[in-house]
Protein backbone atom coordinates (compact mmCIF):
# COMPACT_ATOMS: atom_id res chain seq x y z
CA UNK A 1 0.00 0.00 0.00
CA UNK A 2 0.86 3.40 -0.34
CA UNK A 3 1.83 5.71 2.31
CA UNK A 4 0.57 9.49 2.20
CA UNK A 5 3.11 12.08 2.94
CA UNK A 6 2.89 14.20 6.31
CA UNK A 7 1.91 17.89 6.04
CA UNK A 8 3.31 21.02 7.30
CA UNK A 9 0.91 22.64 9.16
CA UNK A 10 0.29 26.40 9.15
CA UNK A 11 -0.30 26.77 12.72
CA UNK A 12 -2.59 29.76 12.52
CA UNK A 13 -6.12 30.12 12.58
CA UNK A 14 -8.34 29.87 9.76
CA UNK A 15 -9.67 32.99 8.32
CA UNK A 16 -12.40 31.35 6.12
CA UNK A 17 -15.38 33.60 5.40
CA UNK A 18 -14.61 36.15 7.70
CA UNK A 19 -11.23 36.92 5.61
CA UNK A 20 -12.64 39.89 3.77
CA UNK A 21 -14.47 41.67 7.10
CA UNK A 22 -10.97 41.63 8.69
CA UNK A 23 -8.97 43.46 5.16
CA UNK A 24 -10.55 46.73 6.78
CA UNK A 25 -7.85 46.98 9.40
CA UNK A 26 -5.19 47.00 6.67
CA UNK A 27 -6.84 49.59 4.43
CA UNK A 28 -6.30 53.13 4.81
CA UNK A 29 -9.98 53.83 4.44
CA UNK A 30 -13.29 51.69 6.28
CA UNK A 31 -15.70 50.47 4.16
CA UNK A 32 -19.44 52.34 5.23
CA UNK A 33 -22.48 49.85 5.71
CA UNK A 34 -24.72 49.57 4.11
CA UNK A 35 -22.75 49.29 1.29
CA UNK A 36 -23.74 51.85 -1.63
CA UNK A 37 -23.98 51.36 -5.29
CA UNK A 38 -20.31 50.14 -6.59
CA UNK A 39 -20.46 54.46 -9.06
CA UNK A 40 -21.22 55.99 -5.84
CA UNK A 41 -18.79 54.57 -3.29
CA UNK A 42 -16.89 57.69 -1.91
CA UNK A 43 -13.05 57.42 -0.26
CA UNK A 44 -12.52 53.30 -1.52
CA UNK A 45 -9.78 51.89 -3.59
CA UNK A 46 -11.40 51.79 -6.38
CA UNK A 47 -9.83 49.73 -9.87
CA UNK A 48 -8.64 52.36 -12.08
CA UNK A 49 -8.19 49.99 -15.21
CA UNK A 50 -7.73 46.22 -16.25
CA UNK A 51 -4.84 45.65 -18.81
CA UNK A 52 -3.91 42.59 -20.26
CA UNK A 53 0.09 41.41 -21.56
CA UNK A 54 -0.27 38.72 -23.88
CA UNK A 55 3.42 36.38 -24.17
CA UNK A 56 4.52 33.83 -26.31
CA UNK A 57 7.51 31.86 -25.79
CA UNK A 58 8.62 29.93 -28.58
CA UNK A 59 9.23 26.15 -28.15
CA UNK A 60 12.47 25.14 -29.48
CA UNK A 61 12.08 21.64 -29.85
CA UNK A 62 8.23 22.18 -29.60
CA UNK A 63 6.31 20.44 -26.94
CA UNK A 64 4.96 16.71 -27.95
CA UNK A 65 2.09 16.85 -25.26
CA UNK A 66 0.07 13.77 -24.91
CA UNK A 67 -3.01 15.72 -25.51
CA UNK A 68 -2.24 17.89 -28.07
CA UNK A 69 -2.67 16.88 -31.86
CA UNK A 70 0.03 18.35 -33.85
CA UNK A 71 3.20 19.29 -31.16
CA UNK A 72 3.39 22.86 -30.01
CA UNK A 73 5.72 25.31 -31.38
CA UNK A 74 4.58 28.21 -28.69
CA UNK A 75 3.13 28.28 -25.53
CA UNK A 76 1.45 31.30 -25.05
CA UNK A 77 0.40 33.17 -21.83
CA UNK A 78 -1.47 36.30 -20.42
CA UNK A 79 -0.63 38.31 -17.89
CA UNK A 80 -3.51 40.31 -16.24
CA UNK A 81 -3.11 43.31 -14.08
CA UNK A 82 -5.77 45.14 -11.93
CA UNK A 83 -4.95 48.26 -11.46
CA UNK A 84 -6.40 51.15 -8.29
CA UNK A 85 -6.31 54.42 -7.17
CA UNK A 86 -3.97 53.42 -4.14
CA UNK A 87 -1.70 52.38 -6.22
CA UNK A 88 -1.83 48.52 -5.31
CA UNK A 89 -1.62 46.31 -8.59
CA UNK A 90 -2.89 42.65 -8.33
CA UNK A 91 -1.58 40.02 -11.27
CA UNK A 92 -3.11 36.65 -12.33
CA UNK A 93 -2.55 34.52 -15.38
CA UNK A 94 -4.13 31.13 -16.69
CA UNK A 95 -7.25 31.27 -19.27
CA UNK A 96 -6.71 33.33 -22.26
CA UNK A 97 -9.37 36.06 -21.11
CA UNK A 98 -10.09 36.11 -25.30
CA UNK A 99 -12.87 39.14 -25.65
CA UNK A 100 -12.68 40.71 -22.36
CA UNK A 101 -11.89 44.19 -23.89
CA UNK A 102 -15.83 44.04 -24.12
CA UNK A 103 -16.57 43.67 -20.20
CA UNK A 104 -13.67 45.42 -18.95
CA UNK A 105 -16.13 48.44 -18.02
CA UNK A 106 -17.98 46.09 -15.81
CA UNK A 107 -15.16 46.47 -13.16
CA UNK A 108 -13.46 49.70 -13.64
CA UNK A 109 -14.42 51.85 -10.89
CA UNK A 110 -15.41 49.46 -7.81
CA UNK A 111 -13.92 48.06 -5.24
CA UNK A 112 -11.22 45.46 -6.10
CA UNK A 113 -11.64 44.02 -2.91
CA UNK A 114 -15.69 42.90 -3.28
CA UNK A 115 -14.77 39.40 -4.63
CA UNK A 116 -18.31 38.09 -4.39
CA UNK A 117 -19.70 40.70 -6.31
CA UNK A 118 -16.93 40.14 -9.03
CA UNK A 119 -17.47 36.33 -9.16
CA UNK A 120 -21.03 36.96 -9.80
CA UNK A 121 -19.84 39.41 -12.65
CA UNK A 122 -16.91 36.97 -14.16
CA UNK A 123 -20.05 34.55 -14.46
CA UNK A 124 -22.54 36.30 -16.55
CA UNK A 125 -19.71 36.98 -19.03
CA UNK A 126 -19.38 33.41 -19.56
CA UNK A 127 -22.36 32.74 -21.77
CA UNK A 128 -21.45 35.76 -23.51
CA UNK A 129 -17.28 35.69 -23.60
CA UNK A 130 -15.10 33.63 -22.00
CA UNK A 131 -13.89 32.14 -18.65
CA UNK A 132 -12.33 35.58 -16.65
CA UNK A 133 -11.04 33.86 -13.72
CA UNK A 134 -7.79 35.01 -13.81
CA UNK A 135 -8.90 38.49 -13.61
CA UNK A 136 -10.43 36.69 -9.97
CA UNK A 137 -6.75 35.27 -8.77
CA UNK A 138 -5.57 39.09 -9.87
CA UNK A 139 -8.63 40.40 -7.38
CA UNK A 140 -7.17 37.85 -4.72
CA UNK A 141 -3.47 38.51 -5.40
CA UNK A 142 -4.49 42.01 -4.55
CA UNK A 143 -6.34 40.99 -1.37
CA UNK A 144 -3.19 39.26 0.11
CA UNK A 145 -1.20 42.67 -1.18
CA UNK A 146 -3.68 44.96 1.12
CA UNK A 147 -4.16 42.58 3.93
CA UNK A 148 0.02 42.06 4.15
CA UNK A 149 -0.87 37.76 4.20
CA UNK A 150 -0.59 35.43 1.70
CA UNK A 151 -3.98 34.29 -0.18
CA UNK A 152 -3.89 30.85 1.42
CA UNK A 153 -4.01 32.22 5.08
CA UNK A 154 -7.34 34.13 3.76
CA UNK A 155 -8.34 30.83 2.62
CA UNK A 156 -8.31 29.05 5.49
CA UNK A 157 -4.21 28.71 6.33
CA UNK A 158 -4.25 24.79 6.09
CA UNK A 159 -0.79 24.05 5.36
CA UNK A 160 2.70 25.74 4.44
CA UNK A 161 4.06 23.07 1.99
CA UNK A 162 2.54 20.19 0.45
CA UNK A 163 3.50 17.17 -1.28
CA UNK A 164 3.91 17.74 -5.18
CA UNK A 165 3.88 14.96 -7.88
CA UNK A 166 5.23 15.30 -10.87
CA UNK A 167 2.76 15.67 -13.50
CA UNK A 168 4.34 14.31 -17.00
CA UNK A 169 3.03 15.36 -20.43
CA UNK A 170 5.18 13.42 -23.37
CA UNK A 171 4.35 10.09 -24.31
CA UNK A 172 7.69 7.61 -23.59
CA UNK A 173 8.23 4.41 -24.13
CA UNK A 174 8.61 1.90 -20.99
CA UNK A 175 12.23 2.36 -20.19
CA UNK A 176 12.52 5.90 -21.11
CA UNK A 177 9.16 6.69 -18.68
CA UNK A 178 10.98 4.84 -16.20
CA UNK A 179 14.50 6.48 -16.20
CA UNK A 180 12.65 10.24 -16.44
CA UNK A 181 10.30 8.76 -12.95
CA UNK A 182 13.68 7.70 -11.37
CA UNK A 183 15.82 10.94 -12.25
CA UNK A 184 12.67 12.87 -10.19
CA UNK A 185 12.51 10.24 -7.44
CA UNK A 186 15.88 11.69 -7.09
CA UNK A 187 15.13 15.14 -6.89
CA UNK A 188 12.91 14.41 -4.64
CA UNK A 189 9.06 13.37 -5.73
CA UNK A 190 7.47 10.91 -4.23
CA UNK A 191 4.55 10.78 -7.07
CA UNK A 192 4.25 11.15 -10.47
CA UNK A 193 1.56 11.00 -13.04
CA UNK A 194 1.50 9.46 -16.77
CA UNK A 195 -0.05 9.66 -19.47
CA UNK A 196 -1.33 6.79 -21.25
CA UNK A 197 -2.60 7.27 -25.05
CA UNK A 198 -6.20 5.52 -25.89
CA UNK A 199 -4.15 4.59 -29.03
CA UNK A 200 -1.60 3.15 -27.39
CA UNK A 201 -2.99 1.60 -24.40
CA UNK A 202 -0.82 -1.38 -24.12
CA UNK A 203 2.40 1.00 -24.46
CA UNK A 204 1.12 3.19 -21.83
CA UNK A 205 0.02 0.23 -18.99
CA UNK A 206 3.71 -1.37 -19.78
CA UNK A 207 5.11 2.07 -19.31
CA UNK A 208 3.39 2.01 -15.86
CA UNK A 209 4.14 -1.16 -15.02
CA UNK A 210 8.25 -0.63 -15.62
CA UNK A 211 7.95 2.82 -13.46
CA UNK A 212 6.49 0.67 -10.43
CA UNK A 213 9.14 -1.77 -11.13
CA UNK A 214 11.57 0.75 -10.70
CA UNK A 215 10.34 2.74 -7.91
CA UNK A 216 9.10 0.09 -5.64
CA UNK A 217 4.86 -0.24 -4.09
CA UNK A 218 5.62 3.00 -2.02
CA UNK A 219 5.95 5.37 -4.55
CA UNK A 220 2.47 6.90 -5.92
CA UNK A 221 1.87 6.58 -9.47
CA UNK A 222 -1.26 8.14 -11.01
CA UNK A 223 -2.79 7.85 -14.38
CA UNK A 224 -4.26 10.12 -16.95
CA UNK A 225 -6.46 8.81 -19.50
CA UNK A 226 -6.98 12.47 -21.06
CA UNK A 227 -10.53 11.52 -22.23
CA UNK A 228 -12.94 14.02 -20.54
CA UNK A 229 -12.50 16.96 -22.96
CA UNK A 230 -10.62 17.18 -26.28
CA UNK A 231 -7.89 20.47 -27.62
CA UNK A 232 -9.44 22.46 -30.54
CA UNK A 233 -9.48 20.70 -33.72
CA UNK A 234 -9.55 16.68 -32.07
CA UNK A 235 -12.48 15.59 -33.23
CA UNK A 236 -11.08 11.60 -32.34
CA UNK A 237 -13.71 9.87 -30.32
CA UNK A 238 -13.18 8.87 -26.89
CA UNK A 239 -12.95 5.37 -25.37
CA UNK A 240 -16.09 3.55 -25.01
CA UNK A 241 -16.83 2.58 -21.32
CA UNK A 242 -16.31 -1.25 -22.01
CA UNK A 243 -12.62 -0.70 -23.43
CA UNK A 244 -12.38 1.46 -20.81
CA UNK A 245 -13.28 -0.44 -17.52
CA UNK A 246 -10.65 -2.90 -18.82
CA UNK A 247 -8.08 -0.42 -19.58
CA UNK A 248 -9.03 0.93 -15.49
CA UNK A 249 -8.97 -2.88 -14.17
CA UNK A 250 -5.74 -3.46 -16.00
CA UNK A 251 -4.30 -0.30 -13.87
CA UNK A 252 -6.02 -1.26 -10.87
CA UNK A 253 -3.71 -4.29 -10.86
CA UNK A 254 -0.65 -2.24 -10.75
CA UNK A 255 -1.86 -0.36 -7.81
CA UNK A 256 -2.01 3.25 -9.52
CA UNK A 257 -3.13 5.85 -7.15
CA UNK A 258 -6.06 7.12 -9.13
CA UNK A 259 -6.58 6.98 -12.89
CA UNK A 260 -7.85 10.52 -14.10
CA UNK A 261 -10.25 11.69 -16.50
CA UNK A 262 -11.14 7.78 -17.88
CA UNK A 263 -14.36 9.14 -20.23
CA UNK A 264 -15.58 12.01 -21.20
CA UNK A 265 -16.70 15.03 -18.57
CA UNK A 266 -20.40 14.21 -19.06
CA UNK A 267 -20.75 10.46 -18.32
CA UNK A 268 -21.11 10.80 -14.44
CA UNK A 269 -23.18 7.23 -14.59
CA UNK A 270 -20.12 6.12 -16.26
CA UNK A 271 -17.42 7.32 -13.28
CA UNK A 272 -19.61 5.67 -10.82
CA UNK A 273 -19.74 2.19 -12.82
CA UNK A 274 -15.39 2.32 -13.12
CA UNK A 275 -15.45 3.08 -9.27
CA UNK A 276 -18.27 0.16 -8.45
CA UNK A 277 -15.24 -1.88 -10.65
CA UNK A 278 -12.68 -1.47 -8.44
CA UNK A 279 -12.58 -0.68 -5.12
CA UNK A 280 -9.56 0.68 -3.57
CA UNK A 281 -9.13 2.51 -6.85
CA UNK A 282 -9.71 6.08 -7.23
CA UNK A 283 -11.54 7.94 -10.02
CA UNK A 284 -10.35 11.91 -10.61
CA UNK A 285 -11.82 14.18 -12.73
CA UNK A 286 -13.43 17.45 -12.65
CA UNK A 287 -10.29 20.31 -13.85
CA UNK A 288 -12.26 21.78 -17.15
CA UNK A 289 -16.27 21.29 -16.14
CA UNK A 290 -16.53 24.95 -16.75
CA UNK A 291 -19.42 25.79 -14.35
CA UNK A 292 -19.85 25.56 -10.53
CA UNK A 293 -23.53 23.69 -10.67
CA UNK A 294 -21.74 20.88 -13.52
CA UNK A 295 -18.65 20.21 -10.34
CA UNK A 296 -21.87 20.29 -7.75
CA UNK A 297 -23.85 17.67 -9.77
CA UNK A 298 -20.83 15.20 -9.84
CA UNK A 299 -20.62 16.10 -6.06
CA UNK A 300 -24.26 15.19 -5.20
CA UNK A 301 -24.05 11.88 -7.48
CA UNK A 302 -20.64 10.71 -5.89
CA UNK A 303 -19.12 10.49 -9.17
CA UNK A 304 -15.57 11.16 -7.86
CA UNK A 305 -13.17 10.27 -5.73
CA UNK A 306 -11.04 13.18 -5.97
CA UNK A 307 -12.31 16.80 -7.66
CA UNK A 308 -10.22 18.44 -9.59
CA UNK A 309 -11.24 21.72 -10.89
CA UNK A 310 -8.93 24.21 -12.09
CA UNK A 311 -9.32 28.11 -10.07
CA UNK A 312 -7.99 29.58 -13.71
CA UNK A 313 -9.61 27.66 -15.60
CA UNK A 314 -12.46 26.20 -14.74
CA UNK A 315 -14.83 27.94 -11.66
CA UNK A 316 -12.47 30.26 -9.74
CA UNK A 317 -10.77 30.58 -6.87
CA UNK A 318 -13.59 31.21 -4.81
CA UNK A 319 -16.09 29.21 -5.96
CA UNK A 320 -13.02 25.90 -6.14
CA UNK A 321 -12.59 26.85 -2.26
CA UNK A 322 -16.60 26.30 -1.67
CA UNK A 323 -16.23 22.81 -3.89
CA UNK A 324 -13.01 21.56 -2.07
CA UNK A 325 -14.71 21.87 1.73
CA UNK A 326 -17.82 20.07 0.24
CA UNK A 327 -15.64 17.25 -1.23
CA UNK A 328 -13.49 17.30 2.24
CA UNK A 329 -17.19 17.24 4.05
CA UNK A 330 -17.99 14.38 2.16
CA UNK A 331 -14.78 12.49 2.60
CA UNK A 332 -13.67 13.13 -0.58
CA UNK A 333 -10.15 14.15 -2.15
CA UNK A 334 -9.55 17.52 -3.71
CA UNK A 335 -6.64 18.32 -5.83
CA UNK A 336 -6.88 20.89 -8.36
CA UNK A 337 -5.28 20.51 -11.78
CA UNK A 338 -2.97 23.56 -12.13
CA UNK A 339 -1.36 22.86 -16.19
CA UNK A 340 -1.03 26.42 -17.15
CA UNK A 341 1.91 28.74 -15.92
CA UNK A 342 3.94 29.40 -12.72
CA UNK A 343 1.28 32.22 -12.05
CA UNK A 344 -1.85 29.96 -12.57
CA UNK A 345 -0.04 26.98 -10.40
CA UNK A 346 -0.26 29.25 -7.38
CA UNK A 347 -3.13 30.15 -7.46
CA UNK A 348 -4.35 26.55 -7.20
CA UNK A 349 -1.69 26.39 -4.68
CA UNK A 350 -2.91 28.81 -2.55
CA UNK A 351 -6.43 27.67 -2.45
CA UNK A 352 -5.33 23.78 -2.03
CA UNK A 353 -3.32 24.69 0.84
CA UNK A 354 -6.02 27.05 2.06
CA UNK A 355 -8.50 24.54 2.66
CA UNK A 356 -6.24 21.37 3.25
CA UNK A 357 -6.44 19.43 -0.61
CA UNK A 358 -4.44 16.86 -1.21
CA UNK A 359 -2.78 14.54 -0.80
CA UNK A 360 -0.59 15.67 -3.21
CA UNK A 361 -0.58 18.57 -5.68
CA UNK A 362 0.36 18.84 -9.37
CA UNK A 363 3.12 20.21 -10.43
CA UNK A 364 3.56 19.96 -14.39
CA UNK A 365 7.41 18.83 -15.28
CA UNK A 366 8.34 16.63 -17.84
CA UNK A 367 12.03 17.23 -17.85
CA UNK A 368 13.68 17.68 -20.36
CA UNK A 369 10.83 18.60 -22.48
CA UNK A 370 8.48 20.93 -19.90
CA UNK A 371 11.05 22.30 -16.87
CA UNK A 372 10.41 25.09 -15.28
CA UNK A 373 12.31 27.36 -16.91
CA UNK A 374 9.91 27.41 -19.86
CA UNK A 375 6.47 26.68 -17.15
CA UNK A 376 7.09 29.96 -15.77
CA UNK A 377 8.75 32.05 -18.44
CA UNK A 378 6.91 35.05 -17.15
CA UNK A 379 8.60 34.94 -13.92
CA UNK A 380 11.64 36.46 -11.96
CA UNK A 381 12.13 33.26 -10.30
CA UNK A 382 10.52 30.10 -11.58
CA UNK A 383 8.37 27.22 -9.20
CA UNK A 384 10.64 24.76 -8.00
CA UNK A 385 10.32 21.63 -5.34
CA UNK A 386 12.20 20.89 -2.20
CA UNK A 387 14.28 18.39 -1.65
CA UNK A 388 11.58 16.62 0.45
CA UNK A 389 9.35 16.55 -2.65
CA UNK A 390 6.94 19.83 -0.86
CA UNK A 391 6.25 22.70 -2.93
CA UNK A 392 6.30 25.64 -0.29
CA UNK A 393 3.31 27.89 -0.30
CA UNK A 394 4.95 31.29 -0.92
CA UNK A 395 5.15 33.55 2.51
CA UNK A 396 4.81 36.83 0.41
CA UNK A 397 1.63 38.99 0.59
CA UNK A 398 -0.28 38.02 -2.03
CA UNK A 399 -0.05 34.90 -4.52
CA UNK A 400 3.99 35.25 -3.94
CA UNK A 401 5.27 35.88 -7.40
CA UNK A 402 7.49 38.64 -9.47
CA UNK A 403 7.40 38.99 -12.46
CA UNK A 404 10.40 39.32 -15.16
CA UNK A 405 9.48 42.40 -16.79
CA UNK A 406 12.20 42.27 -19.24
CA UNK A 407 11.10 38.65 -20.75
CA UNK A 408 7.29 39.87 -20.61
CA UNK A 409 8.69 42.58 -23.10
CA UNK A 410 10.88 40.51 -24.43
CA UNK A 411 7.57 38.07 -25.71
CA UNK A 412 4.99 40.33 -25.51
CA UNK A 413 2.67 39.30 -28.82
CA UNK A 414 2.33 42.73 -30.81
Amino acid sequence: MISIPGRTWRGRAAVGDSALNRLGAHRPRSRPEPEPAPDTIPNLMKITDITLDRVRLPLDPPLRAAWDPDPRTVFDATIVRVHTDDGVVGIGSGDTMDGFDAYRHLFVGTDPLAIARHVRAIETCALHGGHYWPLEAALWDLAGKVAGLPVATLFGGTYEAVPAYASFCVLRPPAERAEVAHRVAEEGFRAVKIRVDRDRADEGVAAVAAVREALGTDFAIMVDLNQAWRMAGDVAPATDLAATRRLVRRLAELDVFWVEEPLPYADADGMRTLRADNPGLRIAAGEMQRSFGELLRLLDGDALDVYQPDVVLAAGMSRVRTLAELALLRHRAFTPHSWTNGIGVLANLHVSAGVGGGPYFEFPYDPPDWTPARRDFPLAQPLTVGDDGMLAVPSTPGLGFTLDEEAIARWRVR
